[in-house]
């Protein structure tokens, strides 16, 4: 009877599908936009200088940078030009 439920938890294990990977261990992959606008914070301009040089409203930077925070799992914009410096990007 133990040797027939070893063997059924082996064939259900043998059968299941691999699990999808998490977000964590998938790298994130920024656009070349993102990385431009990383770039305009690194050299120090405050977001409203940089949103005029990309051509943007000040809005639509902010938003732009909290969506890179997030896809990066960061929490503030600093965090995010740190990781592209890290990952040699800028």
């Amino acid at each position: 009877m133990i040797n027939q439920a070893k063997n059924s938890v082996r064939n259900e294990d043998a059968n299941a599908s691999p699990l999808p990977e998490s977000r964590s261990h998938q790298e994130p992959r920024l656009s070349e936009g993102d990385v431009t606008l990383l770039r305009e914070i690194a050299s120090g301009r405050t977001a409203d200088q940089a949103a005029h040089r990309l051509d943007l409203s000040a809005r639509t930077l902010r938003r732009r940078l909290r969506n890179i925070c997030d896809q990066l799992e960061v929490n503030t914009p600093i965090e995010a030009v740190t990781w592209a410096v890290r990952q040699k990007l800028i």
